[in-house]
């Protein structure tokens, strides 16, 4: 227990797999033992295609017997992808951290949480720009820890949760601020635009990971300013019971994505509001799963807009 401990503080033996691309070619693979270079999994795990299948083929253990292996690529090497290519499904908590639900001029105490649906294409991988779209300028972050179901169930208690969990990983739950509010109860259009949020860098399996959620710290940075910084110890809804709740209503399948809420201090809620920009660098950190970062871009250059000019509609 101790060694495992201490190469824990050191961030070695962790295994961390990951997404990638290399000359555009995509692959999947675990981060080598010292840190700097990947192992290459679809050579060695031929019969699966890719990430996502590793998972909801319930072959992770497979990944774990090459670990000492030599790297196949350098991490300069290579392009970080979204982390699971296409989850059939991604669940989003909406209000839950401490605090949250002073944000919001209806305080109503919701017995049940808020519970909304993402795709994988509005999501990006590491070090990859999230790209503001030309109908709106409030590109907003939500740092948040991601949860990666590895065991299919329905109707599971929280006491069995853990146990249906693949790992973690980080995501930036990026959103169109004002296309959230475009109809009453309704926030799909404006977290789903395309390539608005982050995923990654890594998915680190639960035996990695602290016996209690509550013993992460999650942080969010912009441009180097702190602008969140919780623990899952607040959550309205821990993340074993949004496991309970959720495959309540539906199977959750090996693969499914929960991205589990986000804490105080996105832009919306600063005096005034403050949006992503071209240039910004985000990080999302949690130190047992890592750094997630993502610069932002904008979709089109002003000549491009100047050809090709496109209008928001009017809101009902």
């Amino acid at each position: 227990m101790l060694d495992k401990w201490i190469r824990k503080v050191f961030n070695m033996c962790i295994m961390r797999l990951l997404s990638y691309s290399v000359n555009g070619q995509p692959s999947f693979g675990l981060v080598s033992e010292d840190g700097a270079g990947v192992v290459d999994l679809s050579a060695r795990i031929p019969d699966v295609s890719d990430l996502g299948q590793l998972v909801s083929t319930g072959q992770i253990d497979k990944a774990s017997a090459f670990m000492s292996d030599d790297a196949d690529h350098q991490l300069s090497q290579i392009t970080y992808e979204r982390l699971l290519p296409w989850p059939r499904k991604i669940f989003c908590i909406g209000v839950n951290y401490g605090g949250r639900a002073d944000e919001y001029a209806d305080k109503s105490d919701a017995a049940f949480p808020s519970v909304f649906p993402r795709f994988p294409d509005g999501f990006t991988g590491h070090g990859q720009p999230l790209v503001r779209p030309p109908e709106s300028p409030q590109l907003d972050y939500e740092g948040e820890i991601v949860a990666v179901i590895g065991k299919a169930g329905r109707r599971i208690p929280m006491s069995d949760a853990r146990s249906h969990l693949a790992g973690l990983s980080l995501g930036n739950e990026g959103t169109i601020r004002d296309w959230v509010r475009h109809a009453k109860f309704n926030v799909t259009q404006g977290k789903n635009w395309i390539s608005s949020g982050a995923i990654g860098p890594h998915l680190v399996t639960m035996d990695e990971l602290p016996s209690s959620f509550d013993d992460l710290r999650i942080t969010t940075h912009v441009n180097g300013e702190l602008r969140q910084d919780d623990s899952p110890k607040t959550m309205k809804y821990s993340i074993d019971y949004q496991i309970h709740y959720l495959s309540t209503f539906t199977e959750l399948h090996p693969g499914d994505v929960i991205f589990t809420g986000t804490p105080t201090g996105a832009g919306a809620r600063q005096d005034p509001p403050v949006w992503l920009v071209p240039g910004d660098v985000i990080d999302v950190h949690v130190p047992e799963l890592g750094t997630l970062t993502n610069t932002v871009v904008d979709e089109f250059s002003s000549d491009q807009l100047a050809q090709h000019p496109i209008s928001a509609p009017e809101p009902q």
